[in-house]
């Protein structure tokens, strides 16, 4: 009877399975090195876009700041001229100049401010404030939209006081005349003749102090908006040192 031997295959050395392991390892090492890399390289180009594009809205906020700090000053010139000429003896005759000064108490729309705040919002409810990784930037970020909302704040405070003015304004001039005195654009022109007022000892007094408030939000508001208005000045330069802006 014929007996066959079975072959035997070598033992391989354990250094054999040592560099299929180290081999395997480092296939499965740079995959998860390059796949790292991507994130970050996406994550970076996203930075870089939250940038540009905050950029832009820091740069039309400092066009409206600009504009309601030179018309708040205006405002304030025509409040302090209402007061006077209110409380004149003969204010009657002065009724054309009162009814046009009027509408400068009664005006917010014009000194609103509304930030461009589309990429603060994505950056804050996004989680994406941690892409930018610069922290001095971050920070000053932070800081802008915290005085944003303040500001912000503040007109909804002067819209009541306003409001308040509003239930005195109402007894005293004529509904038809300031509806006279705005064109279709609701730009605002004084009468070319002296209207009707319902002026009382009692009304003047009240109206007084609805202008004295009015002008101490004025004032307010006005160094706010100075102030925000730094902010997002510092804030683009900051952003042009960091980030290599022209």
């Amino acid at each position: 009877m014929e007996v066959h031997h079975h072959a035997h295959t070598a033992r391989k050395k354990w250094t054999h399975y040592f560099w299929e392991f180290l081999m395997l390892f480092l296939a499965v090492f740079c995959g998860f090195l390059a796949e790292l890399q991507l994130e970050h390289y996406i994550e970076h180009q996203r930075e870089k876009k939250f940038i540009s594009s905050l950029h832009s809205d820091l740069a039309a906020d400092t066009l409206r700041l600009s504009s309601i700090i030179e018309q708040r000053q205006h405002r304030l010139i025509m409040l302090d001229s209402f007061v006077l000429l209110l409380n004149k003896p003969d204010a009657k005759n002065y009724s054309r100049h009162l009814y046009y000064y009027n509408s400068y108490a009664t005006r917010g729309a014009a000194f609103r401010f509304t930030p461009v705040d589309g990429t603060m919002q994505q950056l804050k409810n996004g989680g994406n404030l941690r892409l930018i990784r610069k922290e001095n930037v971050s920070d000053s970020i932070l800081a802008y939209d915290v005085s944003t909302r303040a500001l912000v704040w503040g007109n909804q405070d002067e819209e009541e006081i306003m409001d308040t003015y509003r239930n005195i304004a109402e007894g005293v001039f004529d509904g038809k005349v300031l509806m006279d005195m705005r064109d279709e654009y609701n730009y605002v022109y004084m009468p070319s003749y002296d209207p009707a007022l319902r002026i009382t000892e009692d009304a003047v007094f009240r109206l007084n102090y609805r202008i004295h408030m009015l002008v101490a939000f004025n004032n307010t508001l006005r160094r706010d908006a100075n102030a925000l208005k730094l902010k997002a000045t510092y804030l683009l330069s900051l952003i042009k040192e960091e980030y290599h802006m022209k």
